[in-house]
């Protein structure tokens, strides 16, 4: 898609991810790919070193392997709604520690600023599917935490995909320090937990100082960044200056 659009128009992108687009943009930067393509990028609710995040929900996902025993059932798409993985998912919501009358909040913290109407339009649209992999592959990197690819669990097959027995790192110090980079993260978010942001920022602590700008909002969780209903005013204007700059 990157290279579609920058081929058709002829012009580097801005880039704008939430929360799983964070750690692919971050992923791709710190290999130093999509960078020539990209004028900015803005990150909301970043999601890196998984391994510090704090959601009870997540990490019950995690510590049980439901991704591999959903991919291991045969399950190679991960449906919320679907009817294996709801099953799966059916065993987490009956742990005390976990409210899934509220799983907005079970999975990426309370939310400050939602109204009902803003629910209903959330849940017309998500939770979207993705491949078990996927989840399968998460889950590696919080049990890790690393931020790595794949791992096969086999060294054999991680030598036929990437020529060494273990997946490659993606390491955030090779991220180019003059590519402009806008970080919004929440004091609530379980998700992109606060030490999550914390580790990455130290990573990025010898990025060209007029290059990064981070907006913390203490009362904001993971879904604020999407559907509070301040967030026009308290992140979106914030994040349309950054865009706008030259």
């Amino acid at each position: 898609m990157y290279d579609y659009i920058h081929i058709q128009t002829g012009q580097k992108l801005y880039y704008v991810g939430n929360s799983l687009g964070t750690l692919l943009a971050l992923a791709a930067f710190s290999q130093e790919k999509l960078v020539n393509m990209t004028k900015s990028a803005a990150l909301l609710g970043p999601i890196a070193y998984l391994g510090q995040l704090s959601s009870v929900f997540a990490r019950t996902i995690v510590t049980t392997f439901l991704a591999e025993k959903a991919y291991w059932l045969g399950v190679s798409e991960f449906i919320p709604e679907g009817l294996v993985v709801g099953k799966i998912l059916e065993g987490v919501c009956v742990l005390s520690l976990i409210d899934c009358n509220n799983v907005i909040s079970a999975l990426g913290g309370p939310n400050c600023c939602k109204m009902p109407s803003t629910i209903d339009v959330l849940f017309d649209h998500t939770f979207q599917s993705t491949s078990t992999k996927n989840i399968v592959h998460l889950s590696q990197m919080v049990r890790a935490g690393n931020i790595a690819e794949y791992d096969y669990g086999d060294e054999n097959e991680n030598m036929a995909h990437y020529g060494q027995p273990t997946p490659p790192m993606y390491y955030m110090t090779r991220i180019p320090k003059d590519i402009p980079l806008f970080l919004a993260y929440g004091g609530k978010d379980t998700l992109s937990d606060v030490n999550v942001v914390q580790l990455l920022l130290e990573n990025l602590k010898d990025h060209v100082k007029d290059k990064l700008v981070v907006q913390y909002r203490d009362y904001y969780a993971h879904f604020d960044f999407i559907m509070a209903e301040n967030a026009n005013r308290v992140l979106y204007d914030p994040l349309l200056a950054f865009l706008m700059t030259p």
